[in-house]
């Protein structure tokens, strides 16, 4: 994930304390039922679509963004699949970002699926029987927008008590 330039500039004056950061995932879908897959440039390794919502951009606009930027997918989001504060991320750098991740889950609508910039060395779809080897990360958002169920989202104990006694 390529980092924004307006986190660049707040870097300059936070230096690296924790910065909490709006993230989006896209599961999308073709009508195969295949999923889009890339791999990533950072690591080599085969990961679902995401990245970081830009200031005054919507989270379903992230998305879409973010798919075609990397894929030369078009997609359209369905629904959103979980909501879910991740935990703080130290890059090797020293810079400290927790994620407040908003998965879609996106149904392709066109383009040819190819690498569209640097953060891709190749772009693929996968059958869910074949996918290649995913972090936990993937392949829960995966099996989750695959399901349909309910937006998932943690509730805190005391939170789900506290609305019980009312």
């Amino acid at each position: 994930m390529t980092t924004p330039d307006f986190i660049r500039r707040i870097r300059e004056s936070a230096g690296h304390q924790l910065l909490l950061l709006p993230g989006v995932t896209a599961i999308v879908v073709d009508d195969l039922g295949r999923v889009l897959l890339g791999r990533r440039s950072d690591t080599g390794r085969w990961s679902v679509v995401g990245g970081i919502a830009e200031p005054g951009e919507q989270p379903a606009e992230t998305a879409v963004r973010e798919v075609y930027e990397e894929t030369a997918v078009r997609c359209v989001p369905e629904r959103v699949v979980l909501v879910q504060m991740l935990e703080p991320i130290t890059y090797p750098n020293g810079d400290v970002c927790q994620f407040q991740d908003i998965t879609f889950r996106c149904r392709a609508t066109g383009g040819e699926a190819r690498a569209n910039d640097h953060e891709s060395l190749e772009v693929a779809w996968f059958g869910v029987d074949a996918l290649p080897p995913l972090e936990p990360f993937a392949l829960d958002r995966i099996h989750r927008a695959l399901r349909d169920e309910a937006t998932w989202f943690e509730v805190p104990a005391e939170t789900a008590d506290q609305a019980a006694l009312r």
